[in-house]
């Protein structure tokens, strides 16, 4: 009879002779009957040893038989014409089975199927999760091109991975209970944020094409998840940010795939030195700049670069935290040595400071006159700091070198690493506060600086001494700036050294 399956196909499809259950005979333990345009297989109540069944690509709808097979493992009854699952008396180990492919309208108890490890639905027609609360080996579900509309009924299970791609999803809920999970697709959905996959510890590819993720700020919700490796953001509207590549590598560097590419150190590199650079990158940047648009500009012989190049221009550069005495100490020192020395205020784009004067302290300059003296080679070095631009101008040092004297200047760490990259061979001086109790405070009394800026100059008091322990001759000399009187009898006595006097 057509589609009625009979012994004769039985014994074709029969394979893997073993061992009965009970030891006490072989037996065949697998039977693969794929593709066969079977609908009616009780024939099968007979084989009661199978472990391993297989019934993909016929018209089945009776499952039934099954209940005499007590040692089935693996089930694959994957397009078939099922209505119904688990249709059958739970043989007490299965642990693999495939739906896929049928015509399953909602899932029922599988309270007696406790030994489930891996469960396909894909290709069916269910709307909602349900009946898995007692499948306490699940490892692997997969629900792909169904009809869910929501996450649900997973709490607690011990599932690594996880397949609901090709839904009708709209949020990233019912999974925080699923502390093993290691990987997720929920590629072909409707899901806007990425809120929900955070504290997934375990998690390492996360799939998402085709969904409507939008903001790279999404992607601080699985930062922190330390072995996610693979990452598909494909057909997304987050790609078309500007710089989306290198931010994503940025943001999330353990990725070792993004979008189904993989990501080279090169790219890992890049990223970084585009969004957070070694000090050294960006200082090696900043001169560059100077170089380059210096070289656009008329050439000239500058007063700095004489007597000759191998004499370089004398110049004192006090470094250190904010506020930590630094402009006082220069100006007394300029006035100290007038004949010596001249103060070079640099340019910069933050507003002045409550005493701090026009031309005397710096020169404050809006952003677009930065940007226009930068453009046409105006500047020795420039340097980034807490969001404002600074700048050593040419002309600055120029006017000095012209009088016969030697500039002094206070800068910043940045500001150092700019200019070290320069022809100038200055003294660096670093002018630091010991005492960080009593640097907080006295920044605290001045009122001028918010809590984040004096926290961030605070830990930077570290930094300067770090940087002067690990690469000595980075600066020429440390003075402690708790006390500036002390500082300045000490500052003095190295500047007369310096000078021969």
């Amino acid at each position: 009879l057509e589609g009625v399956l009979d012994e004769d196909a039985v014994a074709e499809g029969l394979h893997k002779l073993g061992r009965s259950a009970s030891g006490t005979e072989y037996v065949y333990l697998n039977l693969s009957l794929s593709g066969r345009e079977l609908s009616d297989i009780n024939i099968l109540s007979r084989y009661v040893h199978l472990q391993k069944l297989e019934l993909s690509y016929n018209k089945i709808n009776d499952l039934s038989c099954i209940s005499q097979m007590p040692y089935l493992l693996q089930l694959n009854a994957s397009n078939n014409d099922l209505t119904t699952y688990f249709g059958f008396k739970p043989p007490k180990n299965l642990k693999e089975v495939d739906f896929s492919y049928n015509q399953i309208p909602k899932m029922q108890d599988l309270s007696a199927y406790q030994a489930l490890t891996k469960l396909l639905l894909d290709f069916n027609n269910i709307a909602e999760i349900k009946g898995l609360e007692k499948c306490h080996s699940l490892t692997h579900l997969s629900l792909s091109h169904n009809r869910l509309t929501a996450i649900g009924g997973l709490e607690n299970l011990p599932l690594k991975i996880l397949n609901l791609s090709s839904n009708l999803l709209e949020k990233i809920t019912g999974l925080d209970s699923l502390k093993a999970l290691r990987k997720l697709d929920l590629s072909n959905n409707k899901i806007t944020s990425l809120e929900g996959l955070e504290e997934h510890d375990l998690l390492e590819e996360i799939d998402l094409e085709n969904n409507q993720i939008a903001e790279l700020g999404e992607l601080e919700y699985i930062q922190d998840l330390p072995l996610l490796r693979v990452l598909n953001l494909l057909k997304n509207p987050v790609q078309e940010q500007t710089d989306y590549w290198l931010s994503v590598i940025f943001m999330l560097p353990q990725l070792t795939e993004l979008d189904l590419k993989k990501i080279s150190v090169e790219e890992k590199v890049d990223a970084v030195n585009k969004y957070d650079p070694p000090p050294e990158v960006v200082a090696a940047n900043d001169h560059m700049t100077q170089i380059m648009y210096g070289m656009l500009q008329p050439q000239r012989i500058f007063d700095s670069t004489l007597p000759s190049l191998d004499a370089p221009y004398p110049m004192l550069v006090l470094v250190g935290p904010l506020a930590c005495g630094k402009r006082e100490l220069t100006h007394r020192i300029c006035r100290q040595f007038n004949n010596f020395f001249r103060f070079g205020p640099c340019h910069t784009t933050r507003a002045a400071y409550f005493g701090e004067e026009n031309r005397l302290d710096y020169y404050f300059v809006s952003q677009e006159a930065f940007d226009k003296m930068l453009s046409t080679g105006k500047f020795i070095a420039t340097f980034k700091y807490s969001g404002y631009s600074y700048g050593l101008g040419r002309d600055t040092v120029e006017s000095i070198a012209r009088e016969g004297l030697a500039t002094c200047v206070h800068l910043e760490i940045e500001g150092v690493r700019s200019l070290k990259n320069t022809y100038f061979k200055p003294r660096y001086i670093l002018v630091v506060p010991m005492n960080k109790q009593k640097y907080e405070g006295h920044l605290r009394r001045k009122g001028l600086f918010s809590r984040p800026e004096i926290e961030e100059a605070v830990s930077r008091v570290d930094m300067y001494i770090k940087i002067s322990q690990d690469f000595p001759g980075y600066f020429d000399a440390v003075v402690n700036t708790d006390e500036l009187d002390e500082a300045f009898t000490e500052l003095r006595f190295l500047i007369k050294a310096y000078l021969g006097l």
